[in-house]
């Protein structure tokens, strides 16, 4: 597997992990998943397969610092998308319970991205579903 791809797998795991938080992954969160692998690596062919990589890295970790640490020294573009993405997932069942965003603060932490800019990102978020 490429940098890219562990990369990519490791993301994705963690975007399946906020989509499972609230132990209803369902394919609307999927679809989410799915669109931000597409916006992150042009190889549309791969998606599900990096999908199915990712779901199994997710299934087999019993910790965030795996996901994390393949972002947290990578750039703030993409630590921007990352969180926006997580966001989506979240939101996308509209609620939010205390697990979900106690995961968005620790996942922030670990990978150095300002809380500011984290809440600005879910409000922007909730002012498009309204």
């Amino acid at each position: 597997m490429t940098e890219i791809n562990k990369k990519i797998v490791g993301i994705t795991a963690l975007l399946v992990h906020a989509a499972k938080l609230d132990e209803n992954y369902t394919d609307s969160e999927k679809k989410l998943i799915k669109n931000f692998i597409k916006s992150f690596e042009n190889n549309v062919t791969q998606n599900d397969e990096i999908l199915a990589q990712a779901e199994k890295l997710e299934s087999d970790s019993n910790q965030l610092l795996s996901f994390t640490n393949i972002i947290k020294n990578d750039t703030e573009e993409v630590k921007f998308k990352v969180i926006e993405n997580l966001w989506k997932i979240i939101i996308s069942d509209k609620k939010i319970d205390q697990y979900e965003s106690n995961l968005m603060r620790r996942v922030c932490g670990l990978i150095y991205f300002p809380d500011k800019i984290s809440g600005e990102i879910k409000l922007r978020i909730l002012e498009k579903l309204k």
